[in-house]
């Protein structure tokens, strides 16, 4: 837990510190990526939360989920058709029923 706040703080002062930018052309792509690495982030918690966490689950799914939302917005852009779109709504609804299950069982955690 302790190596996971050094992490994140670690990231955030380099962000700060390093700011970077990304050019036009990828923004949509990193844009995707990054919600679809929030929904496996949260949906690990999640999973943690319950006590079914799995590793090895959880990197395959953080690594596939960003690759496939940005292969879904490239294809996208290929035909001229917003498919980041749908992908965000899909991840977005995923994190909010990942976020609520999180609460759920954290509230019920201190009922016990």
């Amino acid at each position: 837990m302790l190596f996971g706040i050094f992490g994140l703080l670690l990231g955030l002062g380099l962000g700060l510190w390093f700011p970077g930018y990304f050019p036009e052309s990828i923004s949509a792509y990193v844009g995707i990526m990054l919600v679809a690495c929030a929904d496996s982030i949260i949906g690990g918690l999640r999973a943690r939360a319950l006590g079914d966490y799995n590793e090895s689950v959880f990197f395959s799914g953080f690594f596939i989920n960003a690759l496939l939302a940005a292969g879904m917005t490239y294809f996208g852009q290929c035909i001229d058709l917003e498919l980041e779109i749908a992908a965000m709504v899909v991840f977005a609804t995923r994190i909010f029923q990942n976020l609520a299950i999180l609460r759920r069982s954290l509230l019920n955690l201190n009922e016990k």
